[in-house]
């Protein structure tokens, strides 16, 4: 079934902000911890930071130790005097938006104005407003609830950040209307404006739409109400557990969107679903070839297939004899480090692709014997180049195995900031990178063939670089499930948008590099090339950071084809010069 994700589906900034803000003071192992109510309306999210051991609460009193943050929705000011008065330490998670309505009330209050919120009154965000207004503010729903307004001389509008557009101008023609001297000031967030106007946007291009969100959440339940309204066939769900297949299985193009409060794996774990669902209109051999081809990417077959494409790519840039050897050597060692690391630490899986977490348990036997079997012949292989060649395999496997294991004993590792190598800052992606360097590029320079330094570092730079934009751009991907258990990747220390900066210079490097080479002598004309894999590398770059496509199987499939392009070039050089 063909599936069309929404561009704005997810956590919006304020959202995301917050559950930042949260997780960052558990990883820190702050305790106790508590938020001002919900942090944000999703119920999966509020039982995940239980687990973790956040505690919801309403009031303060009897608690005088501990931290303490703000939900997103923001509080009044007299239950933050009350906090602070308590002696609780106060984490702010109050979004920026709210924040910005909050000092338009109280400015305008304190000069006499009265505020008309437009809004649910019993929502924490405007609950939270009508603090800042001084007793001058009157919260409404509707254009029919203006006309209950007391005469006003001095009066202006604000709404909830997530109220429906459509809502707000109606309630701000009957204001005029009525109070023609009144401010107006459309405080709705961008992103709830984008949001709606891609659920309009849906209509005609889809069968029916799911809107993934939480019951109680007030922005999720007017995507649901917009969609029906432009008269798409809608489904409101928490969990994919609750989605209609019956009527799913006779669409054939499906939208899903998603409030500002639902989570990235929950969104995954729908799209999993709807996926897996056979429209009337799917062939038999059309949905088997879907399925093997998600296999061979869920089972890490095709990310080792492409480390056998680069190394032979590699080969010829730098210069040596291109053969199946060494590529078989890549394939071994890159599969087998794959499977074996992420039953070693399988922590994030399930909240960054709920999909590779159940395909792990479901094929656990058969994927730690393959793996073990790889990493056999992969010595085999390399003990048959040479004992240089064995020993530096043997290492680079015992260091691959040894990054997710604990390293600190138990009983002292609170006294060490990591225990496991993997837990440095950005370790994941440099590591990754500089593996498929060695393998690729190094472990040639101890067997039989001799290759110039110059071209071996041409081409380490290229397979560096190529692996680094890679295995950080789907650090990016995973960001909220490597946040939620602790994991400090690149987008995590750095922030997403300094990350992308990070691998456009990468690329830019790596380009520069494969222009030089030849100039230089250190390489032939093939490094020309391989410009190629790098703009490719590049336009998935720009594919995210745009969102021409979500981060999902067909963005995965087009990122490991980046691989597959340099060996592809690299067949084609040998066949034709």
């Amino acid at each position: 079934m063909k599936v069309k994700l929404a561009k704005t589906a997810g956590f919006c900034m304020g959202v995301r902000r917050a559950m930042e803000i949260v997780l960052t003071e558990v990883n820190k192992g702050t305790q106790p911890l508590y938020t001002f109510g919900p942090l944000i309306h999703n119920r999966q999210v509020s039982a995940l930071l239980e687990t973790k051991g956040v505690k919801a609460i309403d009031h303060i009193e009897g608690l005088h130790d501990g931290t303490i943050v703000i939900r997103a929705h923001g509080i009044p000011p007299s239950e933050r005097r009350r906090i602070k008065s308590s002696g609780l330490r106060i984490r702010d998670a109050t979004c920026p938006r709210v924040a910005g309505v909050q000092a338009i009330i109280s400015s305008h209050t304190k000069q006499g104005y009265h505020a008309v919120i437009v809004g649910d009154k019993d929502h924490p965000e405007v609950m939270g407003l009508m603090g800042y207004a001084h007793g001058k503010a009157r919260a409404i729903k509707s254009a029919e609830e203006v006309a209950q307004l007391p005469r006003m001389k001095k009066l202006f509008v604000v709404a909830q950040t997530t109220q429906a557009e459509k809502n707000f101008k109606e309630v701000v023609k009957a204001i005029r209307d009525r109070f023609p001297e009144a401010l107006i000031f459309d405080t709705i967030c961008d992103a709830t404006y984008s949001r709606q106007a891609e659920v309009r946007a849906f209509s005609g291009h889809v069968d029916g739409l799911v809107v993934v969100g939480g019951y109680n959440s007030g922005n999720t339940q007017r995507l649901v109400q917009i969609s029906r309204e432009t008269g798409i066939p809608t489904f409101h769900v928490e969990t994919e557990k609750e989605l209609a297949r019956e009527e799913l299985a006779a669409m054939e193009v499906v939208g899903v969107t998603a409030g500002a409060s639902t989570p990235n794996w929950m969104i995954k774990s729908i799209l999993r679903e709807i996926e897996g669902i056979q429209s009337r209109t799917e062939t038999v051999l059309g949905r088997w070839i879907i399925g093997v081809v998600r296999s061979l990417l869920l089972s890490n077959v095709v990310v080792a297939a492409g480390a056998f494409a680069l190394a032979y790519a590699a080969a010829i840039l730098s210069g040596r004899r291109a053969d199946i050897i060494y590529p078989s050597l890549a394939f071994f060692y890159v599969y087998a480090m794959h499977v074996l690391n992420r039953f070693l630490d399988k922590g994030a899986s399930a909240y960054n692709d709920p999909e590779v977490a159940k395909f792990y348990r479901k094929y656990r036997t058969f994927l730690v014997l393959s793996g073990i079997v790889s990493i056999i012949t992969a010595l085999a292989l390399s003990y048959y180049l040479g004992l240089g060649v064995f020993f530096a395999m043997a290492g680079l496997n015992l260091l691959g195995i040894v990054y997710s294991i604990p390293l600190v004993p138990e009983g002292v590792r609170h006294l060490w900031e990591y225990s496991r190598i993997k837990d440095i800052p950005g370790s994941k992606t440099l590591s990754e990178a500089l593996a498929w360097g060695v393998v690729i590029v190094l472990l040639p320079l101890l067997g039989s063939q001799r290759i110039g330094l110059l071209a071996a570092l041409a081409a380490f730079i290229f397979v560096f670089c190529m692996t680094y934009i890679r295995s950080a751009l789907f650090d990016i991907f995973q960001e909220q499930g490597d946040l939620i258990v602790g994991v400090e990747t690149l987008p995590i220390t750095l922030g997403e948008e300094r990350t992308l900066l990070l691998l456009k210079g990468v690329a830019v490097f790596s380009g520069i590099c494969l222009i030089a080479a030849p100039l230089s002598g250190a390489s032939g004309p093939f490094a020309y090339l391989l410009l190629l894999c790098v703009l490719s590398a590049a336009l998935c770059l720009m594919a995210y950071e745009r969102k021409w496509l979500h981060a999902g199987r067909r963005f995965e499939a087009l990122v490991e084809g980046n691989f597959f392009l340099a060996g592809l070039l690299g067949l084609i050089w040998q066949l034709y010069t």
